[in-house]
């Protein structure tokens, strides 16, 4: 597939910026006529995702380069830039972001009735930061957007949630802006090492990876960038948020979060953590594996005992983010390609396990456990879809979870077999809760069925279902050209860390301790 030179030249500004084209068009609608602004969203996500094709389809899978790059001055004299750009490292995130989009409105046709106007302006101005995150390559313009993405995802909690919908706004905001902070500070602090060391001052990220820092700024910063990430992904002990997040936010807003927003934490770690700070990255390592293995197992442990099934679904994605932060802490090929197709995976079916316990929460309005049973007697469409969503996420073979947690646990073998086998737990594990969860809800004796009021799923739901069942099996079958177009990016990324961090400790003294490396304490 091939686009016009014009378009193609400016593509990627036009995927960031055409949902705040779509929000303006909202803002004058009238208020009163909510399935027209329902249908104008649909169809600005829609074409979102259609632009995204080209991006997909003439993207060279056999270069690391950005490519459909777009180079704008912005403030010069500081060095800022409207930078954009696109490698095998932020595409599938990309499109990830545009297809799960018009999914999650299709979602909120049934769900949302109060302030839709404002509900879908939000919507809008947060796939703007989040899809201006993966094509930003100026720390600035990374900054901005990824501030951006926290004021629509606060109001969609904080208005539309449920119950205790403030409390799980005001934790989510807290926390992740928090991390924010002491990102903000670190940039800073690169910012004015580069300027003092180059004598420029410049935000570009491909000129900040040329910088050797000081190992013992690396130490500092990859702990403040990292902190920053590790709250979004968000990982162990730093997951809190999450589940109150998840539990009280509208099911498109758990979609999103779950399919998109946790993996800016990941690829935070990419993009930026990883290679700016490399020697830290390797000196970290065994701990951030430690906290990811908890991550798995915990996540697990107390998935297994909610009796909310979105609680449930809330904690298994800590722990199938453990598996991603294991994925790419091995860094090797392997693991990393993994850890990047596991974070489409858990969008894809996580994603879908949402949608599924939104669809009998608007028939039932109850996610509790004990109020279902033998369901599947009633609607079965809807028992087929949830079983074919639960064992992508339990990682059935021939379907996409098994994909990501089979290259995952390659990757990590060869750096962390200790670690790995204790991973392998959280495979069982969650094979177990997922199972029991689905024989508790969905087969049995038919208890509550004349309180339930259930119906099979219509059009609708069979039409935003169809395309993550789709790719589930696409990618457990054959992922190799999702694999592709990651190859080269991925490949030299890790030789780009394994170099820098070999040339920085070759000077170091002979023998040198990590306690003298950072904090002059002699062995």
């Amino acid at each position: 597939m091939t686009g016009s030179p014009n378009l193609m030249a400016n593509i990627l500004t036009i995927l960031i910026f055409l949902p705040l084209a779509g929000a303006f068009v909202l803002f004058f609608l009238p208020r009163e006529n909510g399935r027209a602004i329902k249908h104008v969203t649909f169809v600005v996500t829609l074409v979102e995702f259609l632009l995204s094709l080209p991006v997909l389809f003439n993207f060279d899978g056999a270069t690391a380069a950005m490519q459909f790059t777009q180079k704008v001055a912005w403030i010069p004299q500081f060095g800022i830039g409207y930078n954009v750009g696109v490698d095998g490292i932020s595409l599938w995130l990309l499109m990830l972001t545009t297809f799960i989009m018009p999914i999650a409105v299709l979602s909120t046709y049934a769900a949302v009735e109060k302030h839709v106007k404002e509900f879908m302006i939000f919507m809008l101005v947060l796939e703007v930061g989040m899809v201006g995150v993966f094509l930003a390559i100026d720390l600035f313009l990374f900054y901005i957007f990824w501030e951006l993405v926290l004021i629509p995802m606060y109001f969609l909690i904080g208005v539309w949630g449920g119950e205790r919908r403030i409390y799980a706004a005001v934790k989510f905001f807290i926390y992740t802006f928090a991390g924010s902070v002491l990102m903000l500070v670190a940039i800073m602090a690169l910012y004015f090492y580069n300027y003092k060391v180059t004598g420029v001052y410049t935000t570009e990220i491909s000129a900040l990876y040329n910088l050797n820092l000081p190992v013992k700024m690396q130490f500092w910063m990859f702990l403040a960038f990292g902190l920053a990430f590790a709250f979004k992904v968000p990982m162990f002990p730093f997951h809190t948020w999450l589940p109150d997040a998840h539990v009280e936010a509208p099911t498109s807003g758990s979609v999103i979060l779950a399919a998109v927003l946790l993996k800016m934490g990941t690829y935070g770690f990419l993009r930026l953590a990883m290679p700016l700070f490399p020697v830290a990255t390797f000196d970290l390592m065994p701990l951030i594996t430690v906290l990811a293995v908890i991550g798995i197992i915990y996540g697990a442990l107390v998935a297994m005992v909610q009796k909310d099934i979105k609680k449930l679904v809330a904690y298994s994605s800590v722990s199938h983010l453990g598996f991603v932060m294991l994925g790419l802490f091995a860094l090797n090929l392997q693991g990393i390609e993994g850890g990047i197709l596991q974070m489409i995976n858990h969008g894809v079916s996580t994603g879908a396990l949402f949608l599924g316990v939104g669809i009998i929460y608007e028939r039932s309005h109850t996610r509790q456990i004990s109020d279902f049973g033998g369901i599947a007697k009633i609607v079965p469409l809807f028992t087929l879809t949830f079983m074919l969503v639960t064992f992508s996420s339990i990682g059935l073979p021939g379907l996409n979870g098994f994909v990501g947690e089979f290259l995952i646990m390659l990757g990590a073998f060869k750096t962390s077999p200790i670690a790995t086998v204790f991973a392998t737990s959280g495979v069982i594990l969650a094979a177990v809760y997922m199972l029991w969860m689905v024989q508790r809800v969905l087969f049995g004796k038919l208890t509550n069925a004349h309180k339930l009021h259930l119906t099979d799923m219509n059009p609708r739901e069979i039409a935003y279902m169809a395309p993550l069942i789709l790719f589930i099996f696409w990618i457990g079958v054959y992922p190799q050209p999702f694999l592709r177009k990651m190859d080269a990016s991925v490949n030299a990324f890790v030789q780009q860390i394994h170099a820098k961090r070999q040339a920085a400790i070759a000077s170091a003294p002979v023998g040198e301790t990590l306690m003298a490396r950072y904090f002059d304490v002699r062995k």
